[in-house]
């Protein structure tokens, strides 16, 4: 079998296995992206795995450079990924990216023994509190006349007198369908 049609069967296999999984995500139909754990976890990291050309003849380009890993050391992700590298040794041939993901999800609680979240990133509360003071207050912003399209606008105008007034009765079609939907006008006509 070419590498091509390798790729292809593989795909839709991850296709089926993941499908409805929140955790995997298909880039593209050579990249993919796995959370490990769940959202809130502290412990929890994305693994990225792209397809050579070549693959699975050769090894695919694994990464964790994704934003969600940004509290996650340098060292812990450097091992994390040399772990997987030796686990892309022994499956050189054949279809590995389930296997790849299946197996940092069983080695999690391993694979993250050694992380301290690091805080490289400036916290979200000091960017509101940086946010909040060149903001002018409420009471000074002007508020947001409603916008309207040229149709509306126009059909406005066709509603209205030159003073900008509706015309007595523009709402009475209304009034007699509700009327005739309640049949009102039968009972009124009897009194």
């Amino acid at each position: 079998m070419s590498a091509n049609e390798d790729q292809e069967m593989e795909l839709e296999a991850l296709r089926s296995i993941y499908e409805g999984d929140e955790s995997f995500r298909e880039l593209s139909p050579v990249s993919f992206q796995y959370r490990i754990g769940e959202n809130g976890d502290p412990k929890a990291f994305l693994i990225e795995v792209s397809w050579t050309e070549t693959y699975p003849q050769t090894a695919p380009i694994i990464s964790m450079n994704a934003f969600f890993n940004n509290t996650i050391s340098s060292a812990v992700k450097q091992s994390i990924l040399a772990k997987l590298q030796e686990e892309v040794e022994v499956n050189l041939g054949t279809a590995m990216t389930y296997t790849l993901f299946e197996y940092a999800k069983d080695n999690k609680e391993q694979f993250m023994e050694n992380h301290h979240p690091v805080n490289n990133v400036t916290s979200i509360s000091n960017i509101i509190s940086a946010e909040t003071s060149n903001i002018v207050p409420p009471s000074k912003k002007k508020d947001k006349k409603e916008q309207l399209s040229k149709t509306q606008k126009r059909k406005l105008a066709d509603k209205t007198d030159h003073k900008g007034e509706l015309p007595r009765g523009w709402n009475w079609v209304d009034v007699i369908k509700v009327c005739f939907k309640y049949k009102v006008f039968y009972y009124l006509s009897f009194i």
